[in-house]
């Protein structure tokens, strides 16, 4: 299987092609420092053997910013090295923290633009990334990664928004690629030719006006003539579309551009892949290799395989999904593939993360701040004698369901099976409670449904009884009344 096999980056072998993306965990306090909550969910990641962990994203400077890592001064490197060896010593996973630089936003809606930025302000801002780049080589990581993505400084700079009229010039791509260059070379000046250094960046700006994939695989294409050891692709996340509430900073992920970056349970599975394979296919045929990571809604180990043996792309990245189950890789390991516990794409966590709350996923149990440990031994949950009753009925354009509750030992909640026709039935929500209504079912095809309950430890129950019903079309020649329903079971 080419997703578990080992893969090379300047020197460092990873041991499989999983990454997770830096994803912001709130679990910094406002002095950046490293802590046991930092450790403990980075040490997690590397028990269930993902191949590469990314860092959340990492401060180069001191701007307040609520609960944010940071490696701005020297100060902060023996909570980064105490992380790098945590998780050096759980497993044989390699870390590499996201280092960024991000402009200010007030209250108000305001925020700071890089044409604001003076010679001098850029060229601190380049020398910033050097000092803190030189910091992370000395905590111990096994390399570093810049955020060059989303509504970020680097990002602003590639922007086709970008605004400057010097020797940045918004009005040609070389001027846009400026910045990304001096940074590029002058961390890597600092680190060395022997240290891996990473890029994040965007395929797509996913707003009016914002550039696409063609301006995109020129600027991987750049990026690997500079000596970039890997690319990991993202979409949108900018502050041109943000949705302002009144009192607070405008947060880059409220907008369509945000529904791209962290696509929800209305998107398709594998939304981005086409954009992955893009740039990598002109990168490719430039005559560089670059390793490319393709991310977005990639859950499904056999989607994850396809995409590395068709060639589209060289590593597979997976924010929430290695949030709700940090034993993914471990699991497709030992060929227990239908044990994973399936992100829903409900995107509490970027609720979470919105409102500075600490992030945890809606799947685990409640009160929990880290994923729970898989039990392997003993009894999962089971059904009650009888089985678990499950039945379906129409109500007011959707498919209600309910089942009777799971026995065992902290059951933690529920998912939910769904084929259609004679479709594969995939997990299409999880609930807490033994209860579920799906709403987005269509007059006219026949659905199929089962559920499966799960536990603390990460067990499941035997699937449940199965139910079929067909969603009859609507009548539209009068209005349906409000009880109208046709019940299955």
């Amino acid at each position: 299987m080419k997703l578990l096999e080992p893969f090379a980056l300047n020197g460092m072998t990873i041991a499989n092609r999983v990454l997770v993306p830096a994803m912001v965990t709130r679990l910094s306090g406002e002095d950046g420092l490293v802590n046991q909550g930092v450790i403990d969910r980075y040490v997690r990641y590397a028990q269930g053997h993902v191949g590469l962990i990314v860092v959340e994203a990492t401060a180069i400077h001191d701007a307040k910013s609520g609960p944010l890592l940071r490696i701005s001064d020297d100060r902060f490197i023996p909570g980064h090295r105490e992380l790098a060896a945590r998780v050096h010593g759980a497993g044989p996973s390699k870390i590499v923290p996201q280092i960024i630089h991000f402009m200010k936003v007030a209250r108000s809606g305001w925020r700071q633009t890089i044409d604001m930025l003076a010679p001098a302000d850029i060229d601190r801002i380049i020398e910033q990334f050097g000092a803190a780049a030189g910091r992370v080589r000395a905590a111990g990581y096994d390399g570093v990664e810049l955020h060059s993505a989303h509504a970020y400084t680097l990002s602003s700079f590639l922007s086709r928004h970008n605004k400057r009229r010097d020797e940045y010039d918004g009005r040609t791509l070389e001027g846009r690629l400026r910045m990304f260059g001096k940074v590029m070379q002058r961390v890597r000046s600092v680190v060395g030719s022997d240290f891996p250094i990473g890029v994040r960046f965007l395929a797509e700006e996913a707003i009016k006006d914002g550039y696409g994939l063609p301006d995109a695989q020129r600027i991987g294409l750049r990026m690997a003539q500079m000596g970039v050891d890997y690319i990991s692709l993202s979409i949108g996340g900018k502050f041109e579309d943000a949705v302002h509430r009144p009192g607070q900073p405008l947060y880059p992920y409220t907008g369509y551009s945000g529904d791209k970056c962290m696509p929800g349970d209305w998107y398709p599975p594998l939304p981005h892949a086409h954009l992955a394979a893009g740039i990598k296919a002109y990168i490719n045929g430039k005559g560089f290799q670059t390793p490319i990571v393709s991310v977005g809604k990639i859950s499904d180990p056999s989607e994850a395989e396809s995409l590395l043996a068709e060639g589209k792309a060289d590593m597979i990245g997976m924010a929430r999904q290695l949030l709700a189950d940090p034993d993914w890789v471990r699991k497709v390991e030992a060929g227990r593939p239908e044990k994973i516990i399936r992100c829903i794409y409900c995107n509490v966590c970027k609720q979470l993360d919105e409102n500075f709350k600490l992030v945890t996923c809606f799947l685990w149990p409640k009160g929990t701040t880290q994923a729970p440990v898989e039990d392997e031994s003993g009894a999962g949950p089971h059904w009650p004698e009888g089985g678990a009753g499950l039945a379906a009925r129409v109500r007011n354009g959707a498919i209600a369901l309910t089942w009777k509750r799971a026995e065992g030992a902290e059951v933690t909640g529920y998912d939910v099976y769904r084929a259609e026709d004679d479709g594969t039935a995939k997990v299409v929500e999880a609930v807490k409670a033994p209860k579920s209504a799906d709403r987005v079912v269509l007059g006219g095809l026949t659905y199929r449904y089962h559920v499966m309950a799960y536990d603390a430890a990460g067990r499941h129950s035997p699937p449940s009884n199965s139910v079929t019903i067909a969603m009859p079309m609507p009548d539209l020649t009068e209005r349906p009344p409000a009880s109208s329903e046709t019940s299955h079971a």
